[in-house]
């Protein structure tokens, strides 16, 4: 979801263009309401954005200067700003105590406006971070009876389901999100992960085939996913080892063409892994997934 993160989240790769716009926040903010040439949406997206780089890389002052602009411009009570002080708040708590308080100060928040969005956000984030992955699922669930048509807040619930070994409900999750966005490559890799793990047991055959699916449809979808081949192999392998025979339902892939499919995602594999692992850019963005490809393709030929 677009504001559920940790208040001071950030990721190797995005790393050095957070620091490069956190350092441009004198020059920025030195322009000033009347020294700006005009009043434009860009301008404030310009300082959000700005802000979220701020609070990343520790320099809360500037972040606080983000947020008065912010707040002089859309007034205090508007929900975005709200939101965006909230996210503040919790990065500058110094402990658990005042996480509390953040969250007091949501439900407070929400008891005058229970569709306030950012804040419905804000509050799953902060709930996630203090661990408490039960009231998170509650707090989810509210969000997602305001805005029903929120692929991603349905891909974090099924994220918490999974987390609590709920799969019958992170399926059901993830195939909400894709009524939403049926196009999304990577949910329909993530929903044939959570099929994959679900599918443990010889007699759940369906759900392993239903996994091969998605993982085709993903890099169907978008053709260089490396995480999604690394998915199609282990799912068409898993699915063979189960003593899979061709299905009568003709919804349900021959056992010739899972096996092509094994082989087909182990040659890309290959490909990739050998094309990206020269590429600096490449080995720096995907290190760990083209490490554990490697180590996929080590094992499956040991196999064989």
């Amino acid at each position: 979801m677009g504001a559920p993160i940790n208040a001071r989240g950030i990721n190797g790769s995005d790393l050095i263009a957070t620091l490069h716009l956190a350092q441009q926040a004198p020059g920025i903010l030195g322009q000033g309401p009347t020294k700006a040439k005009k009043d434009t949406a860009e301008e404030y997206g310009q300082i959000e954005q700005l802000f979220l780089a701020c609070l990343r890389t520790g320099d809360d002052q500037s972040a606080q200067a983000c947020l008065d602009r912010l707040s002089q411009r859309f007034g205090p009570a508007n929900e975005k700003v709200m939101g965006l002080r909230g996210l503040y708040q919790e990065a500058t708590a110094k402990d658990n105590s005042a996480l509390e308080k953040c969250l007091k100060e949501y439900e407070k928040i929400l008891g005058e406006n229970p569709v306030n969005v950012p804040i419905l956000k804000r509050r799953v984030a902060l709930l996630r971070s203090l661990h408490r992955s039960s009231d998170a699922i509650a707090a989810l669930i509210q969000l997602l009876d305001a805005v029903p048509t929120d692929a991603e807040a349905w891909c974090e619930l099924a994220d918490l389901y999974q987390s609590q070994g709920l799969g019958a409900q992170a399926i059901f999750s993830l195939e909400e999100a894709l009524l939403i966005a049926p196009n999304a490559w990577n949910i329909h890799a993530r929903l044939g992960e959570v099929l994959y793990v679900s599918a443990s047991a010889p007699e759940e055959i369906r759900l392993a085939s239903k996994s091969v699916q998605h993982f085709c449809r993903g890099i169907e979808l978008c053709d260089d996913y490396l995480r999604g081949f690394y998915g199609l192999a282990l799912a068409s392998s898993r699915l063979l080892d189960m003593g899979y025979e061709t299905p009568s339902d003709r919804a349900m892939p021959s056992k010739q063409t899972v096996s092509r499919l094994h082989e087909f995602a182990l040659k890309r594999l290959r490909e990739m892994v050998e094309t990206r692992s020269v590429d600096d850019q490449h080995w720096a963005s995907s290190r760990s997934e083209l490490i554990a490809a490697k180590a996929l393709l080590n094992r499956f030929e040991q196999k064989s």
